[in-house]
């Protein structure tokens, strides 16, 4: 059975850009866009497996959700969509800055209310590139995910595994994903104490990053990755990442071989706001010129 919901906006919202930050490469079996350009999400809610299609129907956004978790993916639309955000707290500081927020408009912080959805597929992308981290998150919810509720299961979509099925994933299943025993262990521990992650989304920034930090191979920037999702925390800004301080120094200065602590220096403005201030400098476009060739995707099942 399908529910319904609409949901009016108070500003501009860009779904493609918001909705965006979810979808783990192309291929991701737990979101597509269909071709009317509607956005179809399979998620793991506290109610069950849940289905939900996003798309503007005049100036309101519409929901349709299938499945046991249908009614709380409608009840979390708004928030998904940013209406807990609060873009004017934002001040743009630097010209570059200033263009890109006056260029986008329609920039909200989603909150998808649910941290392991986003920590699972966080932790896949630790050091490796994001071509691996794709694959093995496509391949897993394939083999070990359960279709997705409604319309979607004839999309092949899929929702992903509950706790206990990441648990049972055999060795050699994390092997032919090309998961290394480094990131499928830090998975497992995550998901012995999921309740207790899951109660993340209520706690402020620090709170909710030391919960999440407390499991052995998880850090500040799976930790960060993971709360930019789960909770729309506009502070949470990813370090230890390989190429985010290089773009953020070269935006805002136009040198080269920023690290973590240059680049929390050129955004001590921001500071409550720096999550923001990295995603509209991101979407300026104005990255240092590549010296050297992308790196290598490393077959793990060959070791």
């Amino acid at each position: 059975m399908c529910v319904r919901r609409t949901w009016s906006p108070s500003g501009p919202c860009d779904l493609a850009r918001n909705l965006g930050v979810l979808q783990r490469g192309p291929g991701d079996p737990a979101f597509q866009v269909g071709a009317d350009g509607a956005f179809w999400r399979a998620s793991r809610t506290p109610a069950g497996p849940g289905t939900i299609r996003i798309a503007r129907k005049d100036a309101e956004i519409e929901g349709r959700a299938w499945g046991p978790g249908a009614e709380w993916l409608l009840d979390g639309l708004p928030a998904l969509l940013g209406a807990d955000d609060d873009p004017s707290a934002f001040v743009p500081r630097h010209r570059l800055v200033h263009e890109a927020h006056r260029r986008h408009p329609g920039l909200r912080l989603i909150r998808t209310g649910l941290v392991l959805e986003s920590l699972i597929p966080s932790i896949l992308e630790q050091k490796v590139t994001g071509v691996e981290a794709y694959r093995a998150w496509r391949l897993l919810l394939q083999r070990h995910g359960e279709p997705a509720p409604g319309p979607a299961e004839g999309m092949r979509m899929r929702v992903m595994p509950d706790p206990r099925a990441w648990a049972l994933i055999p060795s050699w299943e994390w092997h032919r994903a090309g998961v290394d025993t480094k990131r499928s262990s830090t998975i497992l521990r995550a998901v012995r104490v999921a309740p207790r992650l899951e109660e993340a989304t209520s706690m402020d920034l620090a709170t909710a990053s030391a919960r999440l930090q407390l499991i052995p191979g998880i850090g500040p920037w799976t930790a960060a990755e993971t709360l930019q999702r789960s909770n729309g925390t506009p502070d949470a800004i990813t370090v230890g990442d390989l190429h985010l301080p290089r773009i953020v120094g070269y935006a805002l200065t136009g040198e080269r071989g920023a690290d973590d602590e240059a680049m929390l220096e050129l955004l001590a403005p921001y500071a409550g706001q720096r999550y923001r201030a990295t995603r509209l400098i991101l979407l300026s476009g104005r990255t240092p010129p590549r010296r050297g060739p992308r790196f290598a995707v490393r077959d793990f099942r060959t070791m």
